[in-house]
């Protein structure tokens, strides 16, 4: 029994080490040691089967083979050649959208697979098709942002002119800004992505539909970025996104931030997309704006970036991205808490956000007449002038 014990004690110290071809020969050397009685010994102490320390002491003795060639049972793919073949044309792009494939509208889980596969013919379990979709060099994956649609044959014509005014304008001494509108987001107690840590077991109650409150209603941020000073001023409202708002958004950055931080500027360069409340189409966009440079006696020069290229204003990058990261997991159960969690974003690349409560009413709708847009001072660019425009105060 001594024996016994000290042998088990060895099993169970090396046998987490040991794979199972070595498991095998160390239960053979241990019982060809013993001599007789050493089978049984070394099966009760490691828990290997007697007929498995048989066949041990043979392979001690061959060459060193685990198995015989051809031997053990054959693989899925060589019993049925044609399996690959089948598997790869219900997985195939161009396959998969031919009206009469099985998977035309389905979605490609290796369940639905082998189902599939098995109604052809080819009987073969979820788990043998994820096996052989790698080894076909398949993977799950999601879709790629890449197609851009069509571009404007002048984009990065565009983009060039933007960065040259930009630097103009900063060699002068001049705000340069860049401004949009950020998603819309709802106030009131509804889950926002991200996670946050919190005790365990512990989440944050939220309600389980995302139907809006009338009574709180939506918050609508619209950022100001300085891209000189890497600061970034939001006005968050709560009525409608016309260019009334966007405009004035504009102001109260210039009032709260621009004119200490530039107290020699003579015009402001905003960048802006082409669509939306800034977009270049709108009457009421270069009437407010007009109202504006009135107001201010200083000159705006705009440059919108071409459809379909809002990705590279700077502000979705340079101060929404960190705004979300901020807010990630938290509700935003209130527009204060909108505006105080904006406020509190920050980089350590320096970056400085202060937010405003807008409760101002923005009526939709608003008609600029004839006679009120041919009374904008406003000189077009000799490129892309439907994109590129300064609007001059009147009163000089």
């Amino acid at each position: 029994m001594e024996a016994l014990g000290e042998l088990r004690a060895k099993w169970n110290f090396l046998m987490p080490h040991l794979d199972e071809r070595q498991r095998r020969l160390m239960a053979a050397a241990e019982a060809r040691v013993l001599g007789y009685g050493g089978i049984a010994l070394v099966a009760e102490a490691s828990g290997l089967s007697r007929t498995t320390v048989h066949k041990a002491l043979q392979e001690l003795e061959a060459d060193g083979r685990v198995r015989q060639p051809g031997a053990g049972r054959k693989r899925v793919k060589d019993k049925d050649p044609e399996l690959l073949v089948a598997l790869e044309q219900l997985i195939d792009p161009a396959t998969r959208g031919d009206p009469m494939s099985p998977l035309r509208w389905t979605c490609k889980s290796t369940r639905q697979l082998a189902l599939v596969l098995t109604e052809q013919g080819h009987a073969v379990s979820h788990t043998v098709v994820s096996e052989l979709l790698q080894e076909l060099g398949y993977s799950l994956q999601g879709n790629a942002k890449t197609i851009e649609g069509k571009q404007h044959p002048d984009r990065d014509a565009q983009f060039q002119y933007i960065n040259r005014q930009t630097k103009r304008q900063l060699r002068r001494k001049n705000p340069a800004i860049s401004v949009d509108a950020k998603k819309k987001e709802l106030a009131g107690q509804y889950k926002n992505g991200g996670q946050e840590w919190q005790p365990k077991g512990k989440p944050e109650p939220v309600g389980t539909h995302d139907f809006p409150n009338p009574k709180v209603g939506k918050a609508l941020p619209y950022g100001v970025y300085d891209m000189a000073r890497n600061e970034g001023w939001v006005n968050v409202g709560n009525d409608h996104d016309t260019a009334s708002f966007a405009v004035e958004s504009i102001r109260r950055w210039w009032h709260c931030m621009g004119r200490k931080a530039y107290p020699e500027a003579d015009c402001i360069l905003v960048c802006a997309d082409a669509g939306g409340s800034n977009g270049y189409r709108l009457r009421l966009w270069k009437w407010e704006l007009q109202q504006l440079a009135d107001e201010t006696g200083l000159k705006i020069t705009v440059c919108h970036f071409p459809s379909g290229t809002s990705k590279w204003n700077k502000i979705e990058h340079r101060l929404f991205a960190h705004i979300t990261m901020n807010w990630r997991g938290r509700p935003l159960v209130s527009h204060e808490v909108v505006v105080n969690l904006i406020s509190a974003t920050s980089t350590r690349s320096g970056l400085k956000v202060k937010a405003n409560l807008d409760t101002s009413e923005y009526p939709l709708k608003v008609k600029v007449t004839d006679e009120e847009y041919n009374n904008i001072h406003i000189k077009r660019h000799k490129f892309h002038g439907e994109w590129n425009y300064t609007i001059s105060p009147r009163n000089l």
